[in-house]
């Protein structure tokens, strides 16, 4: 085993999930909904956290794994989480009822993304997770970035493309979109990125446009 894979599994063994969260993780198995992983889960709560979130847009609710784990770093916050699949907003609210979250923390809104977000409005958040449509994750982050105040954080899980956005042979349109993104924000003045290679990966971008 290499030192890389076995760094990755004990990260991937030293996370422990919360039951509510767990169990929103099984929910999401039973409806084969991806979910990030709990080591992702664990760095979107500390983001949350350090940067004293009160108003987060999650792009892709799933049965609310991602949404719980930044909830638990953020514990005044409120979470706007976007769908398209009733279903799964459906397993999200069953998830943060049973997870305790007062209602007043959540606001689940069922529509595509890229006909809800250009009615956000700007500077207004926080953090806004993007992890839906990865074929239009460019647009996403684009709209992210607007949304969030200056110092705020986009953050993208699943940049690594399991393992694709390395391997310079893989051209499919979702891992090209990945890698257009990371060069992109890595080149751009109006933001500070990083990425995390714990998980799936996660690439965390910081708002520091002075318009």
């Amino acid at each position: 085993m290499s030192e890389n894979d076995a760094n990755a599994r004990y990260i991937r063994e030293a996370v422990i999930e919360p039951t509510a969260i767990a169990r929103a993780r099984t929910h999401a198995r039973e409806l084969g909904v991806s979910s990030v992983s709990a080591a992702v889960g664990a760095q979107l709560a500390v983001l949350a956290a350090t940067t004293a979130a009160r108003s987060i847009v999650e792009i892709g609710t799933g049965t609310g794994v991602s949404g719980l784990w930044i909830l638990r770093g953020a514990p005044q916050a409120v979470l706007t989480s976007i769908d398209n699949e009733p279903e799964h907003l459906a397993a999200a609210r069953r998830s943060f009822a049973e997870a305790k979250v007062p209602s007043t923390r959540a606001r689940f809104i069922t529509g595509r993304a890229a006909d809800v977000l250009p009615r956000m409005n700007e500077s207004a958040y926080d953090i806004v997770l993007v992890d839906a449509d990865p074929e239009n994750v460019i647009e996403y982050v684009e709209h992210g970035l607007r949304l969030v105040r200056t110092g705020g954080v986009v953050a993208v899980p699943r940049v690594l493309a399991g393992g694709k956005a390395a391997d310079p042979v893989q051209r499919d349109d979702v891992t090209r979109a990945y890698r257009s993104l990371i060069q992109e924000t890595q080149e751009s003045p109006a933001v500070l990125a990083a990425i995390s290679t714990a998980g799936e990966g996660l690439l965390q971008l910081v708002s520091v446009r002075t318009d």
